[in-house]
C-alpha cells in the first residue's frame, strides 16, 4: 500500500509542495502542478533498492560500477512503481550539452539514446533519466499532450539545455511555450554548490538574473535560479521548483558532490497514459 505525505519546498522561483510517497521500502515524490489526467510521473530517492556500498540501495545507473543485475533489478522496481511497462520505457546515455531526442516507438528496445533531454507525445512511452546532484527538470503541455525530461547540470546550463527542450517542443509538436508546466526536481541547493571563480563566471553568462551568491572564500552557484531563469526566458507558463537539496540529504537521495563520486544515480520518470 502506498503512504503520502508532503513536503514543503524552499528555493526562488515559483515554489510548490512535493508529495512524498512509499510502496514498501520505495520512497518516491511527485510535484503537484504536474498530478494531471493522463499523466503519471515520480522522483525516486535511493530508497527501496538491493545495490549495496556505496550505491545503496535504489541505484538505477549501469555506469557507475554497480552489478547489472543490481541495476536491472532497481529499474523493474521503479517501473513497477508507477505500473510503467519496462519494454515501453526510453532513458538516455548523457552527453552534458544541448542534445534534445524525439522519442518514438523506434526508439524503443533501445538502452540508452545519446541525449541530455527528451520529448515525446507517444501515449505508453516512458521517458527516464538518472541524476546525483544535477537538476532533473519535468516538462508537461497539457494543450498538445507532450512531455519532456532534461538533465541540467552546470554544463548544461552553460549550453541552454532547458531553452534547447521548449523549442523542441514547439517545434516537434506546436506547443506554446505559455502553456508548458515546468518541474525542477531534487538536486544540489545554493548553499551547497561551491565552485571556482571560472564556473561561476560560465554559469552566470548563460542566464540572465543573477545566481552567484557570496560563499566562505569561493563563489556559490543556485542551480534552481538558473534553471528557472531559462525556462521564465523561453516563455513556460508554470515553474515549480522542489527545493529539495540532495547534497544535504544523502539518506534519501545520491550526491556526487557530497559522497565525493562514489555513489548511485536516483531516477526521474515522466508518462503519458491513455
Amino acid at each position: 500500500m502506498s503512504k503520502t505525505g508532503r513536503v514543503s519546498a524552499r528555493g526562488c522561483g515559483t515554489i510548490g509542495a512535493m508529495r512524498r510517497l512509499t510502496q514498501g521500502q520505495i520512497a518516491y515524490y511527485q510535484f503537484e502542478s504536474l498530478l494531471f489526467p493522463g499523466l503519471k510521473h515520480g522522483v525516486f530517492t535511493r530508497l527501496g533498492g538491493v545495490s549495496q556500498g556505496c550505491y545503496h540501495s535504489l541505484n538505477l545507473s549501469r555506469s557507475t560500477g554497480d552489478t547489472a543485475e543490481a541495476v536491472a533489478e532497481n529499474r523493474r522496481r521503479m517501473y513497477a512503481v508507477l505500473s510503467t511497462q519496462a519494454e515501453r520505457a526510453v532513458t538516455s546515455w548523457l552527453v552534458h550539452g544541448n542534445t534534445v531526442r524525439v522519442i518514438t516507438e523506434d526508439d524503443l528496445g533501445q538502452n540508452d539514446v545519446h541525449a541530455d533531454a527528451m520529448i515525446t507525445d507517444r501515449r505508453g512511452i516512458a521517458l527516464t533519466l538518472r541524476f546525483a546532484d544535477c537538476v532533473p527538470v519535468l516538462l508537461h503541455d497539457p494543450a498538445r499532450e507532450a512531455i519532456g525530461i532534461a538533465h541540467a547540470g552546470w554544463l548544461g546550463i552553460e549550453c541552454g539545455v532547458l531553452p534547447a527542450t521548449v523549442h523542441a517542443m514547439v517545434t516537434a509538436y506546436g506547443c506554446k511555450p505559455r502553456d508548458i508546466r515546468a518541474c525542477i526536481g531534487p538536486s544540489i541547493g545554493p548553499a551547497r554548490f561551491e565552485v571556482g571563480e571560472d564556473v561561476a563566471a560560465r554559469i552566470q553568462s548563460a542566464v540572465r538574473e543573477p545566481v552567484i551568491l557570496a560563499g566562505n572564500g569561493k563563489p556559490h552557484v543556485d542551480l534552481w535560479a538558473a534553471a528557472r531563469s531559462q525556462l521564465h526566458e523561453a516563455g513556460v507558463g508554470e515553474i515549480e521548483i522542489a527545493g529539495l537539496c540532495t547534497a544535504s540529504n544523502t539518506h534519501e537521495w545520491f550526491s556526487h558532490r557530497a559522497e565525493q563520486g562514489k555513489t548511485g544515480r536516483f531516477g526521474a520518470l515522466i508518462e503519458l497514459t491513455s
